[in-house]
């Protein structure tokens, strides 16, 4: 009867500690991204370059899979949420795909969007109707043109073997988002 009293406190305990931080998101996605920088660096799983890369494509494709699901939710039209749901199936595969990759590596990836990122959903989330659709796809835009050219340098230029070949069997998807992304801002300013 002790065991499982005490079994019983021990959960009551954790579940508690756990409810007092999880109002500090803003701590907890600040820290994500830089706290799987600084495991990296001390376990030098593969060249600094290459789990950066890692790190930072992460962290793109969580925003990516955020984002889409705010347009699926909040999108007016549906080409915007067509567009997001594409983006959310796409960058959940790629995400996968880059969990197993670094775990053979052994790369710690981060488990929430950078602080930045968490920031920017957040107001995002805030805005509705034509607002949303408009904010929306200017950033998709906007990060997929960076995503191309980080995913691009990475194909050609990072030491590691697999994660340049991901990278590289990658680009195509980003660069098929950005054209379809340009396409609906392209129809949205003609309006």
């Amino acid at each position: 009867m002790k065991k499982l009293t005490f079994i019983a406190a021990t959960m009551l305990a954790a579940w508690m500690f756990q409810a007092c931080n999880s109002g500090n998101t803003e701590a907890k996605h600040e820290d994500a991204v830089d706290s799987a920088q600084a495991v990296n660096k001390e376990t030098a799983p593969v060249d600094k370059e290459s789990s950066d890369f890692a790190v930072k494509a992460a962290d793109g494709g969580m925003l990516e899979v955020q984002a889409g699901k705010l347009a699926q939710e909040k999108g007016t039209t549906q080409r915007i949420k067509d567009f997001g749901a594409l983006l959310v199936r796409d960058h959940s595969k790629a995400g996968d795909e880059l969990k197993g990759l670094a775990t053979t590596k052994n790369i710690t990836l981060p488990d929430s969007v950078g602080s930045d990122y968490s920031e920017h959903l957040r107001d995002m989330s805030k805005l509705s109707g034509k607002e949303f659709d408009k904010h929306f796809i200017d950033m998709m835009v906007n990060d997929h043109d960076k995503d191309v050219d980080m995913f691009d340098k990475a194909s050609q230029n990072l030491t590691d073997p697999d994660l340049k070949t991901w990278a590289g069997n990658t680009l195509p998807t980003l660069k098929a988002h950005q054209d379809t992304a340009k396409a609906i801002q392209d129809a949205m300013k003609k309006k």
